[in-house]
């Protein structure tokens, strides 16, 4: 099977109906990844449970949308995208009547660990974009993509507070099953994948080995934040990941159709692609993540803060978003036009703007506002950037699996960041109160500033792909057409 489409081989649908369809599912992806921050107070109340019970709602979320990110991306791969695209709709919708049916804290917990399945939609979209669309016009399908997610992650919070505030927080989950359901409709209007890989059996020991090891892996650093590094919990949840993905590794690697083709990874451009998304992850996806909406809602009385109303600073963060998500086809044209090395690069280097940024401008609102928009800037191009370089490195035939594993490598790798700050912030206190030293807030900044610096040279090491395409400089979704 041709690793690329080819002429004689196009869809029928026009290709701004695939992308849009590909978005709409995508949006579910996001929307699902972020909807329950907002609920877990009425969580709380709704079930009499403490912060560290109703926590589970998003762990099991996470763990679970690990695992299917690269798993299922590889299913797709074999199977075809499209109908495992489909059959994770159904199954997420599943898990968020799981949720809003049982009655219990576990039930809702139990529900979005079948709702994670969710986690692999954003993989499987990138390797459709591969499969029908041309490809000069693939980098920048793959930027709009990767924007929307982005989008939708941010909007999670306010459409889900807006049902919170007027119906209930059983409402979230009917309105992202009916949004499952609709998508998992739309994509039945995709045309049939043609480009499949072609396996004489299915791996299904490495999926077992990897799910758990992943999982193992992201309990101990999500539960970091509250048990502390040092905790035996923690190191014994990493250490038996760790050991798992030991195990998984060394049967990968001596099996002729593994689940995950390690030998892809020693490519040099996926290998330094991949280190950079963990420098990136810990910086400017995992660390900014939290310490934005912390400094907009700390009370100005503390060193750092500036007093702004969860309302304000979600609104702020949202504007933030859709200007990333209008920006990603920018950051598309660059990676068609001059290679998403270059597109990487900008993105760093917007990353490394940002903390300094941070660092100078933290005590106004504007200052924030300047630094908001390098980091999201960075983003735009970052999360535009790394998936096309993986695309430009793996056979079609990899496309859903290798972006599975990115993804996974940027929430293992965000989580870190998230737990380092927070240890940092932890450690350096105003005395009798919980408010961080500003010492403490400029030590998180030069955290994001030198991964991104690590990052930038990581990304200046990928070499440019010989063959280059030129593609229009699109302005708009239209023109994808």
């Amino acid at each position: 099977m041709s690793s690329e489409v080819s002429d004689s081989v196009r869809p029928l649908r026009p290709l701004s109906v695939i992308i849009g369809i590909l978005l709409f599912a995508d949006i579910v992806s996001g929307f699902e990844s972020t909807m329950m921050f907002t609920a877990l107070p009425r969580l709380m109340t709704a079930f009499d449970a403490s912060p560290a019970d109703v926590s589970w709602v998003l762990t099991a979320f996470l763990l679970t949308a690990a695992a299917s990110a690269a798993v299922c991306g590889r299913l797709g791969d074999i199977y075809g995208r499209r109908r495992m695209l489909i059959i994770l709709l159904l199954i997420s919708a599943i898990g968020s009547i799981i949720s809003v049916s049982t009655g219990t804290l576990i039930g809702v917990i139990v529900g979005r660990a079948v709702q994670g399945v969710a986690g692999g939609i954003l993989p499987l979209c990138f390797g459709l974009a591969r499969e029908y669309l041309p490809k000069e016009r693939v980098p920048v399908a793959v930027a709009v993509i990767a924007g929307s997610a982005m989008l939708a992650g941010a909007s999670g919070n306010i459409i889900a507070g807006a049902l919170i505030d007027t119906l209930d927080w059983h409402y979230i989950f009917i309105a992202a099953t009916g949004v499952a359901l609709l998508a998992a409709a739309a994509c039945t209007a995709l045309p049939r994948s043609t480009v499949v890989a072609q396996v004489a059996r299915i791996d299904w020991i490495g999926a077992v080995l990897f799910a758990p090891a992943i999982a193992l892996v992201l309990f101990g650093i999500t539960n970091s934040k509250s048990w502390t590094w040092m905790d035996s919990r923690t190191i014994g949840a990493i250490l038996a990941g760790i050991a798992l993905f030991g195990l998984w590794a060394w049967w990968e690697l001596h099996i002729d159709y593994p689940m995950i083709n390690l030998r892809l990874f020693f490519h040099r451009n996926l290998m330094l692609t991949m280190f950079a998304t963990a420098f990136l992850a810990v910086g400017t996806m995992g660390s900014t993540g939290f310490l934005l909406p912390l400094i907009m809602q700390n009370p100005t009385t503390a060193p750092v803060g500036l007093g702004l109303s969860p309302t304000a600073a979600g609104a702020l963060a949202f504007c933030t978003a859709i200007l990333g998500f209008l920006f990603s086809p920018v950051s598309g044209w660059v990676s068609a036009r001059a290679g998403s090395r270059r597109a990487l690069i900008i993105g760093t280097v917007f990353a490394m703007l940002g903390a300094v940024a941070l660092s100078v401008l933290h005590t106004t609102v504007a200052g924030i506002i300047v630094a908001a928009l390098f980091l999201t800037m960075a983003t735009s191009f970052i999360l535009s950037s790394l998936p096309n370089l993986v695309v430009e490195a793996v056979p079609a035939e990899n496309t859903s699996e290798a972006t599975g594993v990115n993804a996974v490598v940027r929430q293992a790798f965000a989580g870190v960041g998230t737990s380092i700050s927070t240890m940092i912030l932890s450690m350096s206190v105003v005395p009798g109160t919980n408010f961080s030293t500003e010492s403490a807030f400029l030590q998180v900044f030069a955290l994001i500033g030198v991964c991104s610096l690590a990052a930038l040279l990581l990304a200046l090491l990928i070499r440019t792909p010989a063959r280059k395409v030129v593609a229009e400089r699109p302005t708009s979704l239209a023109r994808l057409n």
